[in-house]
């Protein structure tokens, strides 16, 4: 029986961020490791029949898709039969074609849990910036301004932010939220049980939730059925001088109606790490005052990257043992 094959599909230009120590224990006694080299989309398609040909699994960091691009239905409908893995290095897996994969066999698995921290940290800092204006203020001091132009802001002192998507990302803030006495009430589908071991409350509606906030989180995948459906309505429906904080994916906001909400005064401010082009960011949104923006910082640390990526090694190698996967998307565990 011959030996499996595993692509390390990573950015060949900008390096590999994968610790090759930790691959080589977790499932170089299983498997011939192959790094991506090809530089384009086009050469990996004609390298899967030579240096790629006969992997088994492929290893998927964001970072790839500077060069092979998303693993749309294009590109998995070119793999070959071998492929029965891609283990995505993210817990947001809307860069690949999930529907497309289940009709060829192939197996997804993502990085939940990994990410919850340090996400949860960074949704933490824009709702502080975005209530206290924190921002503004480091660039009035760089800029030698002092506090010329700002005005009082917001305490998080008895506050309510309201958290849509109260999963393992949306629990690490509440919990950090809760050290600044602020009150925490989410929306899921369905409400969470066993109770979380944390001061919250369910609401049984996202409209319910919107009028009842002065913080609203998103804490929700990127699909066709959440893709821009924060827009006016949902604004509408927000408290007035009441903040937006998106730390899960810019699609899931409609970009012109926050910006109206905010010009017109009906949002105090806003607070973004994610957009939906990146790296390309809407310059109405840089050129605007009230918001606080991030350039997707959500995982930007060396213990959170170590963690993602023993996650998708582990997977790697329980697929490999034939015990399955430990963190499968949840479209294929229906």
């Amino acid at each position: 029986m011959s030996t499996p094959r595993v692509l390390i599909a990573a950015n060949p230009q900008l390096g590999l961020i994968w610790t090759k120590e930790d691959a080589k224990k977790i499932i170089g006694p299983l498997a011939e490791i192959v790094e991506l080299s090809s530089p384009s989309r086009e050469a990996f398609f004609e390298d899967l029949k030579t240096k790629y040909a006969g992997i088994t699994a492929i290893y998927r960091h964001n970072d790839s898709a500077n060069a092979i691009g998303f693993f749309d239905k294009e590109f998995i409908d070119k793999l070959p039969e071998s492929v029965k893995l891609i283990a995505h290095n993210g817990a947001g897996y809307d860069q690949i074609d999930v529907a497309a994969a289940t009709a060829r066999g192939i197996l997804v698995s993502h990085t939940p849990k990994a990410v919850d921290s340090a996400t949860a940290t960074v949704a933490a800092f824009l709702t502080i910036s975005a209530l206290r204006q924190f921002w503004r203020a480091e660039v009035n001091v760089r800029e030698g301004k002092w506090k010329a132009g700002l005005v009082p802001a917001l305490d998080p002192d008895g506050k309510t932010v309201g958290i849509i998507g109260m999963g393992g990302i949306g629990s690490a803030l509440a919990k950090r939220l809760i050290a600044f006495d602020m009150k925490v009430i989410y929306y899921n589908r369905n409400e969470i049980s066993p109770k979380p071991d944390f001061p919250c409350t369910y609401v049984s509606s996202a409209e319910e939730l919107l009028r009842q906030s002065d913080v609203v989180s998103l804490n929700l995948p990127l699909n066709d059925k959440t893709k821009n459906s924060f827009g006016k309505e949902q604004f509408a429906q927000m408290k007035k001088g009441s903040i937006l904080v998106n730390t899960a994916r810019g699609g899931v906001v409609d970009e012109e109606a926050l910006l109206e909400a905010l010009e017109s005064g009906h949002l105090f401010s806003a607070g973004l790490d994610v957009f939906p082009d990146e790296p390309n960011v809407n310059p109405k949104l840089l050129s605007n005052d009230k918001i606080t923006v991030l350039p997707h910082m959500g995982t930007e640390t060396k213990d959170t990257q170590r963690k993602m990526e023993l996650l998708v090694l582990d997977n790697i190698a329980s697929f490999l043992e034939g015990k399955g996967l430990l963190t499968q998307v949840a479209e294929q565990k229906k």
